[in-house]
């Protein structure tokens, strides 16, 4: 019988340096005796282990960390770990986040047999990710994660996932010994205690078989540009413009370092601009030809609309925003999206900031100052308007005011991440980033509870920058518990919950057609309380006269390292009556 190699890493071991080498600064984790070695291993190769309360959590901090810093990791335990993941995972690939789930599964030798949290879990998670793969034995450990890393960032980004069954991760002296084969069988054993010896032996060989390659660094993955062909078409449709409209969304900036060059670019085409999802700030606040409000009537009086890393799904009413004899260019690395539900005038298939960035270098421009004047007319009357409404007497306090007083405080190392549905709607109109990548939002599934996950990213990447949790009530509830992690892990989050003691997104909608607000009505929960009780600072904020020194104060005590919540009350205002939620 060959004997254990006591000086063979572990797998654990060989998972910590894979993702140190791919350089994975941190990983999210719920604790569980499948994934042990992973977490152990990886704290003693100077990973940050954050444990947070639930899988979700872990997972939407994962998905926030890939968007920010290119690679993100979540580890979760077998069985309802792994089943708890689904909802967060499939937001990451809907908002082709590059993440990595490493998911726990009983040993080798037992699945099928009624282990502890076995089921058939690759069945399960292939439909949610872009990439499964199950590891059988301790040797290709290496060689399995260093394909999945790769594939999750090439092409059209996405998650990936990766099962490592229990005996692949622990020490061999340790599995042998757990599956009685660390020894021969005792003198006189019977032929069935011989047999059974063989066989598990016989397994335990196949998992520690020797081989696999050692741990490499990454592979530049290689981005998408246009073709000359697809920038001088392009621009000669903007040359003949008078009316321009370009809409960069979040997949424009999904190569977060190249988020300035972008900017850069947009400035120097010169052309209206709206800038959607995560790439909300990536001009500021004063970009020369910025646009905030009315882009649906924009749209419509287009003649030329450029829409990069955008698709024409709900968001732009499935194409129909956009007028019936205006010219479309539809630029995205995933060919699907280029014409979904309606028909481009030019489909690029690139990426969407360096067909802009071609497009500006290139030379491409158009002459559309009295198009751009309207557009910032309406701008600045849509501004005055909503200035007027957050003076209105709206007790406990005006939403809208409340936002504007955030907005105030803001810098440029300021990040808002935004997890709710009419509070957040509301803050979208008036709380403006000041700066690239400091506007995280779920994407297009639109999943509520990502606030907790996304906020400890955030301050994970970038520990100076102050976070704001835009938290509406309804959304806070999934995540409250996480100031828990917060607090032990020492990350100060500044959470604000536009509290009106409804889901009013639904109601908006619910009451009217239907008559009745069953379901909807949530009464004003103590968050204050509930964040006091897990450690952080929590302030009761029902007093207009005292927004803004409740939010310098608790600007401050995060400043301070404490973690702070503001239960803010509201009023249900009609800023957004007809906004539906079907």
């Amino acid at each position: 019988m060959p004997l254990p190699d006591s000086t063979r890493p572990s797998g654990g071991h060989l998972v910590a340096e894979v993702l140190h080498r791919h350089g994975v600064r941190a990983l999210f984790a719920l604790a569980g005796g499948h994934i042990a070695p992973i977490l152990v291993e990886a704290k003693r190769r100077g990973i940050r282990v954050i444990d947070t309360r639930q899988e979700q959590t872990a997972i939407f901090a994962a998905d926030a960390t890939a968007r920010l810093t290119g690679v993100g990791v979540a580890v979760v335990t077998a069985g309802p770990g792994v089943t708890n993941a689904l909802t967060a995972l499939t937001n990451a690939r809907m908002a082709r986040s590059p993440m990595l789930l490493i998911g726990g599964a009983t040993a080798t030798v037992l699945r099928g047999r009624g282990s502890l949290q076995d089921i058939d879990q690759m069945a399960v998670i292939r439909p949610h990710v872009k990439h499964a793969e199950q590891v059988r034995r301790v040797a290709d450990i290496v060689q399995v994660l260093e394909r999945a890393l790769r594939v999750a960032r090439e092409g059209v980004p996405g998650p990936v996932f990766v099962e490592l069954p229990l005996d692949v991760l622990y020490a061999e002296d340790l599995v042998r010994e757990t599956m009685g084969v660390a020894t021969q069988p005792a003198v006189g054993a019977s032929w069935r205690k011989k047999l059974e010896h063989w066989y598990l032996n016989r397994h335990a060989n196949a998992v520690f078989s020797p081989g696999g390659a050692a741990p490499n660094d990454p592979v530049h993955v290689m981005r998408m540009w246009p073709s000359a062909r697809a920038i001088a078409r392009s621009a000669a449709l903007l040359a003949r413009a008078e009316r321009p409209v370009l809409v960069i969304g979040s997949q424009g900036v999904e190569c977060a370092a190249e988020a300035v060059a972008l900017a850069d670019s947009v400035r120097a085409l010169d052309v209206p601009v709206f800038l959607a999802g995560m790439a909300r700030g990536l001009l500021g606040t004063t970009g020369v030809r910025q646009v905030r409000h009315h882009r649906k009537e924009a749209l419509r009086e287009a003649d030329l609309v450029l829409l990069c890393g955008v698709p024409m799904d709900f968001r732009l009413d499935y194409g129909r925003h956009i007028g019936a004899h205006c010219a479309v260019v539809s630029v995205n690395r995933d060919h699907g999206e280029l014409n979904k539900n309606r028909r481009s005038t030019l489909a690029v298939c690139a990426d969407a900031d360096l067909f802009v960035r071609a497009l500006a270098g290139a030379g491409a421009r158009a002459t559309c100052a009295p198009w751009a004047t309207r557009l910032a007319e309406r701008d600045a009357a849509r501004d005055a308007a909503i200035a007027v409404d957050a003076t209105a007497a709206l007790l406990p306090l005006n939403p809208l005011a409340l936002c504007r007083r955030v907005d105030d405080l803001l810098t440029e190392q300021s990040t808002i991440v935004a997890d709710g549905g009419d509070f957040v709607g509301t803050a979208s109109y008036v709380v403006r980033p000041r700066a690239p990548m400091r506007w995280l939002d779920p994407g297009v599934f639109g999943t509520l509870g990502v606030g907790a996950g996304f906020a400890m990213a955030s301050k994970l990447a970038r520990p100076d920058d102050d976070v704001w949790l835009v938290w509406g009530d309804g959304a806070a509830g999934y995540g409250i518990v996480e100031l828990d992690t917060f607090v032990r892990h020492r990350l100060p989050v500044i959470c604000v919950v536009g509290n009106d003691g409804a889901w009013t997104q639904i109601a908006r909608g619910q009451v009217p057609m239907l008559g009745d607000d069953v379901g909807t009505q949530l009464g004003r929960t103590a968050f204050h309380g509930v964040a006091e009780s897990l450690g952080a600072r929590g302030i009761l904020l029902d007093d207009a006269s005292k927004i803004e020194a409740t939010l310098r104060e608790a600007r401050d005590t995060a400043r301070g390292g404490t973690p702070v919540l503001v239960n803010a009350h509201i009023g249900v205002s009609a800023f957004r009556a007809g906004s539906l939620s079907m």
